[in-house]
């Protein structure tokens, strides 16, 4: 037991002085480490990726960051960020991201990732031009874009936006144009070539038919005493050389009625140019330009302008032109005496009766302008009412062997009432009605083959707009040309070559098509000193009724034939004349449709090859161009060039061959 006690007294002591050692060393024990806390392990980054390094707007990428020993947040956005874990971003332009981890304690470590935005791919339209070809032809593939590299398929062809691809499909094909931005993102669309075996339209022309004697009498202008023919002279001449102008009707219009050309006066307060005298006009126009003329003798008033017209003054003014050195061709008594918008000092203004009874008889106005100048025609005025007792019945019977010819007017148009579908489409045709209709009313009574004067025609009969400096009234025209070729109709001066600006107060209404926005009766621009018309160019610029004189030129040749020439297909839109030519045969050919291109196959008969052909365009586009340097108007600025028409030479030609009538154009033809 003793011993027992002494080992108990030994461990208590040693556990005294071991738990005494140890509070001491809690307080501060030298020279030894057992008692050092170990410090946190510092924040890292091990990585900081984005899914997708290139998105498109409107799409989202996603931000993984792998990290330790810290709390993870990302900005911009101030979003949490748990290590390994991804994190959906969705930014609207490109955008660097940095990622922050801090620790408890110290230092925080960062690092950054980039998410790119591309803009979305937009297709605005893909369209084949034409959408119908035949075989072995081609079509233009033209597709407008943004935002991405194009490639079409079939083909792989790369694209470029709004510019053409041609293609020639052997049959009909849907193409594909695919648009894909830098991030991979694809827009898709389609256009269809149909290919057939012959063209939908086919034109014939019947070498061995005879209509018509061709004459140059219908490339005529109307020109007026308010403008000046002396500062003039030089643009009125060229230009009218340069269309091919070869008549001109003077003094012009309603006008006619009031003038007195011995002293180059008007009645009832009216305004005549002080060079404008009948003897300048001989010798700075009509002689220089080579014009044929026709004048208007005033049967509304008396020099005195307190009666009726006199036979003695028209005389007198025929026998001053052979005098100047001219024989005018045609003399109209009067103008559009039938309406009683027409000055008129008889008892009885617009009076059929008296009218004819002025005509006729040794002192009217037939007998005394032949006894001055025999080889002038005299003419009256006709309406084409072919109404009983009407003007045209009651003229053509009571002054029946005392006229030479009939001129009549074409105004087809309301004024604000224009539209681009009639005057391109049906107002030369209706025109051809009027006519037939005059010649029914000569063949009743018994003059069935007096000829027909187009004196004055145009679009609205008066205040026009814009659609009279536009395409629309260019192919009009063009048509009217070859209507009143196949009419036989003997002479056409269209109102007017110059001195007509209307400015701004006819129809300029969006509804009708052109980039301009003024209208004008003259064709051919007054220059810049007429600032009503801005942008219609240079003295004698032509309008697109000029150039469809200019082309027709090349058809209406002295000596020539009109041949028939039928279209069977699309009517509406296909417009066909044909005459002979020094050349060959001549086409004149209209695609009356605004938008789309059109494929006819021409024939001749008997006729299997061609040794050339040339193909003269003025369209939709080369007007277009005008008005815009991109050739989409509209555009304020404009370039005012009026670019002239387009000549190809196609070469040796199997016959029949296929033509591509561009849309809203008016070509001719020569075929060797």
């Amino acid at each position: 037991m003793k011993r027992l006690f002494r080992l108990y007294q030994l461990a208590t002591t040693v556990l005294a002085m071991t738990l005494t050692l140890g509070l001491t060393c809690l307080t501060g024990c030298g020279g030894g480490t057992s008692g050092t806390q170990t410090p946190d392990p510092p924040p890292s980054i091990t990585s900081f990726t984005a899914n997708r390094t290139s998105i498109t707007d409107g799409t989202t990428a996603t931000l993984t960051g792998v990290f330790a020993n810290g709390t993870g947040v990302i900005t911009p956005g101030n979003l949490p960020a748990t290590s390994g874990t991804a994190v959906t971003m969705s930014p609207t332009v490109t955008t660097t991201y940095t990622l922050t981890v801090t620790p408890t304690t110290g230092t925080a470590v960062t690092a950054t990732a980039t998410i790119t935005v591309n803009p979305a791919p937009t297709i605005t339209s893909f369209i084949a031009t034409p959408s119908t070809i035949t075989t072995g032809l081609t079509s233009t593939l033209k597709a407008v874009f943004a935002n991405g590299t194009g490639v079409i398929t079939p083909g792989n062809q790369t694209a470029t936006s709004n510019v053409g691809v041609t293609v020639s499909p052997t049959s009909t094909t849907t193409y594909t144009i695919t648009v894909t931005n830098p991030s991979g993102t694809a827009v898709t669309a389609m256009a269809k070539v149909t290919v057939t075996e012959t063209a939908a339209t086919a034109v014939t022309v019947d070498l061995a038919s005879s209509g018509p004697a061709v004459t140059d009498k219908l490339r005529g202008m109307n020109m007026a005493i308010w403008y000046d023919l002396v500062s003039n002279q030089t643009g009125i001449v060229d230009a009218f050389q340069s269309a091919g102008i070869t008549q001109v009707r003077w003094p012009g219009g309603s006008d006619s009625d009031l003038y007195h050309w011995a002293n180059n006066s008007m009645c009832d307060g009216g305004y005549a140019d002080e060079n404008d005298t009948f003897s300048n006009f001989v010798n700075h126009m009509a002689v220089p330009g080579n014009l044929d003329v026709a004048l208007t003798a005033d049967y509304g008033s008396n020099a005195a302008c307190n009666a009726g017209g006199e036979p003695s003054e028209a005389a007198a003014w025929v026998t001053a032109a052979l005098a100047d050195g001219i024989t005018p061709s045609h003399m109209t008594v009067g103008n559009e005496e039938y309406g009683s918008w027409e000055y008129d000092l008889h008892s009885t203004p617009n009076d059929p009766t008296i009218y004819a009874a002025a005509v006729v008889g040794t002192s009217g106005y037939y007998n005394s302008i032949k006894t001055a100048s025999p080889n002038t025609l005299v003419g009256v005025d006709v309406d084409a009412d072919n109404a009983t007792g009407g003007w045209d019945n009651t003229v053509m019977a009571n002054a029946k062997g005392s006229y030479d010819f009939v001129e009549y007017h074409y105004y087809p148009e309301t004024p604000g009432e224009e539209s681009d579908t009639f005057i391109v489409q049906q107002a030369a045709q209706e025109l051809t009605t009027n006519i037939n209709t005059l010649k029914s009313e000569l063949t009743k009574w018994g003059t069935p083959d007096t000829p027909i004067y187009v004196g004055e025609i145009g679009g609205a009969y008066t205040n026009p707009g814009k659609q009279s400096w536009s395409i629309t009234q260019g192919l009009y025209a063009g048509q009217v040309l070859g209507e009143m070729m196949n009419d036989g109709v003997s002479r056409l001066t269209w109102w007017i070559g110059f001195g007509n600006c209307n400015g701004t107060s006819g129809n300029d209404s969006t509804s009708l098509y052109g980039w301009q926005d003024f209208g004008a009766y003259n064709v051919f621009s007054d220059g810049p000193s007429d600032t009503s018309c801005p942008g219609a160019g240079p003295i004698g610029t032509m309008s697109p009724t000029a150039r469809a004189f200019q082309l027709f030129s090349q058809m209406a040749v002295n000596g020539q034939t009109a041949l028939t020439a039928t279209v069977a297909g699309d009517t509406t839109d296909v417009r066909a004349y044909a005459a002979t030519n020094p050349n060959g045969t001549a086409l004149l050919l209209f695609n009356d449709n605004e938008t789309t291109p059109e494929q006819v196959l021409v024939t001749l008969s008997g006729k299997s090859s061609s040794s050339g052909v040339t193909v003269t365009t003025y369209d939709k586009a080369i007007y277009d161009l005008s008005g815009s340097p991109t050739g989409t108007p509209p555009d304020p600025a404009g370039t005012s060039t009026w670019a002239p028409p387009t000549t190809t030479s196609m070469g040796a030609q199997t016959l029949p061959m296929i033509l591509t009538l561009t849309p809203w154009s008016m070509n001719v033809v020569i075929i060797q």
